[in-house]
């Protein structure tokens, strides 16, 4: 009989959260393990699709503008130690109607939080007018009754090279992973945890499971309750010969244009090289299990795309979508995350879901999971992400 392999740390799930708590890991000179069942970064999670926006003053709530800064600064970290390209600051654009209604709680009076973040945090930005919005971005036609808030600090990270980044800094510094394995159980095991593979037994120390979508069938009760994957699709327009300069200097974009969480959109520019803009808007209603998820896009879905958002709003795209792709989304019922320990083992941190928002956050994530397990405390707090904030029935 094979002996298990052991580790200090092992990390499930090597997407946005697990990436950067892997390289966070090596960094510390754990002896620590990272497991796939894929071989990140791909295209079959939420991490994926050439661009993730970042802005500074968030909109879900101040709690989080301290993730989002650290996160900035390890972007940044990388880059001038790899020479690699991962943040582009060309600005952010919020555009809300003055009195907007939503209903629920996914992103809530989303420009004004945003807005009240930044002067808490003193972070720069523009209050924009419709007629601003118009002159300076011509690309961009919103209602007279809408506004804009421009951060300038905003863009994009490229998701692919962030978490590819953070798994070759963790591999040169030591770290393991176990890639195309699939986790078929994790529990306590005396003073440690088991982790039960296609390809055999592991045991580790402490656990981190950043499993995304896979979380709820992963972990069981009472996360299957409390997390719901859901079905995303991104669409890339090509770009009309006419607007292309507009496009190629555009900032990235939200935009928020009714009462319902789906009246919302965002979207980035044309990247170098290519004549088209990725853009996408948020389904709270397709709930899906992430293997059984539909990967195929039809042109109906892009042909709605245009009509309930782009069209009116959006100038210079020409009709059909060049391509399409879907993601997922793993959600809370208040559409914030889920950080904390397991209610039956102090060894399992859970880290996740992102709810549709995690990635600019995701490098300094990864290094409060890290240093939650390696010293019992964080150097951001997270206690608002804390598992006790549900009434979670026995």
């Amino acid at each position: 009989m094979s002996v298990a392999r052991s580790y200090d740390v092992a990390v499930i799930g090597l997407g946005a959260m697990g990436a950067a708590a892997l390289y966070q890991l090596a960094k510390r000179g754990v002896k620590a393990v990272g497991i796939d069942r894929f071989s990140p970064p791909h295209d079959q999670g939420s991490t994926h699709g050439e661009t993730r926006i970042t802005r500074q003053a968030i909109g879900e709530g101040a709690v989080y503008v301290p993730l989002a800064l650290r996160s900035n600064e390890i972007w940044e970290e990388l880059e001038a130690e790899t020479g690699e390209r991962l943040l582009t600051r060309n600005g952010c654009l919020i555009v809300e109607a003055v009195n907007s209604v939503s209903n629920g709680v996914v992103r809530a009076a989303f420009l004004d939080r945003t807005k009240q973040a930044a002067k808490a945090y003193g972070i720069p930005h523009d209050m924009l007018d419709a007629a601003e919005i118009r002159r300076r971005y011509p690309q961009f036609t919103p209602r007279e009754d809408e506004i804009g808030y421009f951060e300038p600090g905003g863009g994009y990270l490229n998701p692919e090279r962030c978490v590819g980044v953070q798994l070759e800094r963790a591999r040169a510094l030591g770290a393991a992973a176990e890639l195309g394995t699939r986790v078929l159980s994790v529990s306590p095991d005396g003073n440690g945890v088991r982790i039960i593979t296609d390809r055999g037994e592991l045991l580790a120390g402490q656990v981190i499971v950043s499993a995304g979508a896979w979380a709820p069938s992963l972990l069981g009760e009472p996360f299957k309750r409390l997390l719901t994957p859901s079905r995303q699709v991104m669409h890339w327009f090509e770009v009309d010969p006419d607007y292309a300069e507009h496009w190629s200097k555009s900032p990235v974009f939200i935009w928020s244009h009714g009462p319902s969480p789906n009246d919302f959109f965002y979207g980035f520019p044309s990247l170098s090289g290519t004549n088209a803009i990725k853009t996408a808007g948020e389904q709270y209603d397709a709930f899906v299990h992430p293997d059984e998820i539909e990967r195929a896009v039809t042109p109906a879905e892009s042909d709605a795309m245009r009509a309930e958002h782009l069209s009116g709003r959006v100038q210079g795209l020409r009709r059909q979508a060049l391509r399409a792709a879907t993601c997922l989304y793993t959600m809370t019922s208040d559409s914030n995350f889920l950080i904390d320990r397991h209610p039956e083992s102090d060894r399992i941190l859970v880290v996740s879901p992102c709810s549709g928002h995690g990635f600019k956050h995701s490098a300094a994530i990864g290094e409060v999971a890290a240093q939650w397990v390696l010293d019992g405390k964080t150097g951001i707090d997270v206690s608002a992400f804390a598992l006790s904030r549900f009434k979670i029935a026995a």
